[in-house]
């Protein structure tokens, strides 16, 4: 007997055909990201286009020219700013960086960068630290076009009040409007807080590992993947460590619920500062 499906299951089938092209035709595999927040996504687009079903929305990534890219797009996630979650900026100055003052040179890998706002602030950070110039911040997203403007060192100058804010908790020492320049739409970092920061195209689900870091962040990116992704881009990240380097996550984030957790040293559980042992 022929097994009908219900609206629930089809959905799910759709997705699935859906994700598997995208795959097929891009190479960007979105298929271990939350199921949840990838049929948001696609609601928000069939919404925005008038399309009345996933496959629909199958059919013209299939066959309109353009129309994978706008997906792709919305895909990504761009939630990001300066200074964000200040007291982690705190805790990465007061905890970690005495410990890096004695390196001869420090590389920092910022996974999912978005616009290249948190890595601004780490070099921030460093500069302040009388770290900046044996630093070199690599920057990464799988989102070349938010990189481009990441690689410009432009932001929105209605943010800045908010980042100001931001700045001062995460222990700032100076005036922020010191780091940028503005025009009537817009602030302009200081050219030299980019000199040592490499921004790149990485995809964290497909891309492996490209050089090893004293530290690394990735923070609020993998609440978006399922529990067996984010076991991959752990092992990753863990690859990716020196012995000795530090893995910052976002505060709702934790290494404690995989095997590689006992790898690692809390060294800041609060913030989620992880120390490779």
């Amino acid at each position: 007997m022929v097994h009908l499906l219900n609206e629930e299951e089809k959905e799910e089938l759709e997705t699935d055909l859906l994700l598997q092209a995208i795959y097929r035709i891009s190479g960007f595999d979105f298929r271990n990201y939350m199921r949840s927040s990838i049929i948001r996504r696609i609601h928000n687009r069939m919404r925005l286009d008038r399309i009345g079903s996933i496959s629909g929305l199958l059919d013209k990534v299939l066959h309109e020219d353009g129309y994978l890219n706008k997906i792709l797009e919305d895909f990504s996630i761009n939630v990001t700013e300066m200074f964000r979650d200040p007291s982690f900026f705190l805790a990465f100055r007061e905890k970690v960086v005495p410990l890096l003052k004695g390196l001869p040179e420090i590389r920092i890998w910022h996974a999912g960068c978005s616009t290249g706002e948190e890595a601004f602030s780490m070099a921030i950070l460093l500069e302040e630290e009388g770290l900046y110039e044996k630093v070199k911040i690599y920057a990464t997203d799988m989102n070349e076009t938010v990189l481009k403007r990441a690689e410009k060192g432009i932001i929105e100058l209605k943010r800045m009040q908010n980042y100001t804010k931001n700045y001062l908790q995460a222990g700032g020492q100076k005036a922020f409007s010191e780091y940028y320049t503005t025009d009537f739409e817009n602030a302009h970092l200081k050219s030299s807080l980019l000199e040592n920061i490499v921004f790149a195209q990485h995809n964290l689900v497909t891309d492996g590992s490209f050089n090893e870091f004293h530290v690394i962040i990735c923070r609020n990116v993998m609440i978006y993947f399922n529990s067996e992704l984010q076991a991959q881009v752990n092992g990753l990240f863990y690859e990716s460590l020196c012995h000795g380097g530090f893995l910052g996550l976002g505060n709702k984030e934790t290494l404690r619920t995989y095997q590689l957790a006992d790898h690692y040293e809390d060294f800041e559980s609060a913030q989620r500062i992880y120390l490779k042992k």
